[in-house]
């Protein structure tokens, strides 16, 4: 698969955090049957490993927020594979809670992971796809776009990704590297479908407005990932009305304020009197064991 001005995907090696399900194992999955070779990276070490051999990758079981252990998986999937052509940095997990009353662990280890994560496998990629000339796509999401009640954790990090994405491809362009920034709504994963189950929050979510509240099959992401690693772009959205809002981002503000105000002060008691935060999901769960 080749773009003007791209890469085809054919015999490129490919590496993607969190990878053992969900977008990452969705996307391995789709640029397997184009070519693609795999490098794996993540926790749930047996389920990491059945994707690899699904798709005829190999799996490195590693946590993002490591820097030694991340260093070293960059090193080894390149001696392996011979180099590493393109990053995708998607390993993220969620916690539902409203911040004056959630958990601060699971609070923080949101940033950890998605924030911080990024920002450790951007850093120890970047020396691999310097030589390859090469491509990154860092995993925000519409939620650095849209601050909705309930996700602050959430939003905060992908919102930092978002910037975080944007230095860096000004950073090294010249060197011959590629920045892209995927920009996702809420796609049937674990996670979300996790978040869903949550008696305060999946309430919130699911009686979101119009489109804003729909959830979008996994399978759709994959293909916008592989043809936007093809192309090399500069962003990615799924489903393509995200594009949009991001030229109306000033207003969305008040749109999640009046939207929410008749149901937050009752969603914030509820919060308060149960101890209901935490992180959501077997991904989530798995972070949190190592945290």
């Amino acid at each position: 698969m080749r773009y003007r001005g791209g890469m085809d995907v054919t015999g490129k090696v490919v590496l993607i955090t969190g990878a053992a399900r969900g977008i990452g194992a969705e996307v391995a999955r789709q640029l397997a049957a184009r070519g693609a070779r795999l490098a794996l990276v993540g926790l749930e070490k047996a389920q990491l490993e059945e994707v690899a051999r699904e798709v005829g990758g190999r799996a490195w079981e590693a946590d993002v927020t490591d820097w030694d252990a991340l260093d070293r998986v960059m090193g080894e999937a390149a001696e392996h594979f011979g180099g590493i052509d393109v990053v995708v940095a998607n390993a993220g997990i969620a916690a539902t809670g409203f911040v004056r009353s959630m958990d601060p662990k699971a609070f923080e280890r949101v940033i950890e992971v998605n924030l911080l994560g990024v920002w450790r496998t951007v850093r120890t990629a970047l020396p691999h796809l310097i030589k390859s000339r090469g491509y990154c796509l860092v995993v925000s999401s519409l939620a650095a776009i849209v601050h909705i009640p309930g996700n602050a954790a959430y939003s905060a990090a992908k919102a930092g990704c978002e910037a975080f994405a944007d230095s860096v491809r000004a950073e090294v362009r010249h060197l011959g590297v590629d920045v892209g920034t995927a920009y996702f709504s809420w796609i049937s994963t674990d996670m979300v479908n996790s978040a869903d189950e949550h008696p305060v929050f999946g309430r919130l979510r699911k009686g979101m407005p119009g489109l804003a509240g729909k959830k979008y099959p996994v399978r759709d992401v994959g293909r916008a990932v592989v043809k936007a690693i093809g192309k090399r772009a500069k962003a990615v959205h799924v489903p393509g009305w995200v594009g949009a809002v991001k030229y109306f981002r000033a207003f969305t503000p008040m749109v999640v304020d009046r939207q929410s105000a008749a149901d937050v002060a009752e969603a914030d008691r509820q919060m308060a009197a149960n101890d209901t935060s935490g992180l959501v999901g077997p991904g989530g769960r798995a972070a949190g064991e190592v945290s």
